[in-house]
């Protein structure tokens, strides 16, 4: 496996891959065995799979949070080996932004002023903007995204056909835990009480209750909801615990 730190570098060595199909996985690294899966699934499908660890400061709103998103690049790299990735990319703001965030996606479909676009301004700006940079980059002929990040998944993909990208899109089902808990990077910051209170949010979101009964039942547990809605045939649901944003959905069709 090979790292490549600089862009350049890369862009230079990816000229010279040919007759062979990619697989790529963009993260933001503290990879989980959510992470993990996306890997396998593009080692099993792939000629060659590309991970990019960059944590990317364009989609984050409260500078508290970037400061405090985990890095474990040596963890990473462990997990990366274990999976057969290829190789990672790893660049630096300076690398990805030489324009300092001048040119930038932006987004006006329903899709991407409701739920976390209504809740974290910016975002999907930041996040697109991104992912398509990575996406020209890695030039692969698949890209892994988790459906845990559902929202996210769905403007990928309209954003990769709007602008006519080679690389397939491809939604990779969410991991949880033995409770049902979707794995993310953000639980590392739960304390044990939290973790345990937060445990009730799947199980709420994915009961046969209503939208309406199920935040009332997460407020009277003292948690914050920001909002439990139902879209195209999926039931989305984001809450707030510790000041930690936790989001996660399923399907709900019969």
């Amino acid at each position: 496996m090979k790292i490549f730190e600089n862009l350049n570098e890369w862009i230079s060595f990816r000229k010279a891959i040919t007759n062979k199909t990619i697989g790529f996985v963009p993260t933001m690294g503290n990879l989980h065995q959510g992470h993990k899966s996306l890997l396998l699934r593009s080692v099993e499908e792939n000629d060659i799979s590309i991970l990019s660890i960059y944590i990317n400061p364009t989609q984050f709103q409260n500078k508290n949070d970037l400061e405090k998103y985990p890095k474990t690049y040596e963890e990473d790299i462990k997990i990366a080996k274990q999976a057969g990735i290829d190789f990672i990319i790893m660049p630096t703001y300076e690398q990805i932004y030489p324009d300092h965030y001048t040119y930038k996606m932006t987004n006006n479909s329903e899709l991407s002023t409701i739920m976390e676009g209504r809740t974290r301004p910016g975002f999907f700006d930041g996040m697109l903007t991104v992912v398509l940079k990575l996406l020209m980059i890695a030039k692969a002929n698949k890209a892994y995204f988790g459906e845990k990040d559902y929202q996210q998944l769905c403007l990928v993909k309209d954003m990769a056909a709007a602008f006519f990208l080679d690389t397939e899109i491809i939604p990779c089902p969410t991991i949880r835990n033995e409770n049902g808990f979707a794995l993310s990077s953000r639980n590392n910051r739960l304390n044990k009480q939290q973790l345990e209170l937060a445990q009730n949010f799947p199980k709420l979101l994915h009961s046969d209750k209503t939208c309406d009964e199920i935040k009332r039942c997460l407020e009277n547990l003292n948690i914050k909801v920001n909002y439990i809605q139902e879209y195209k045939n999926r039931r989305l649901g984001s809450v707030v615990i510790g000041n930690i944003n936790l989001i996660d959905n399923g399907s709900i069709e019969n």
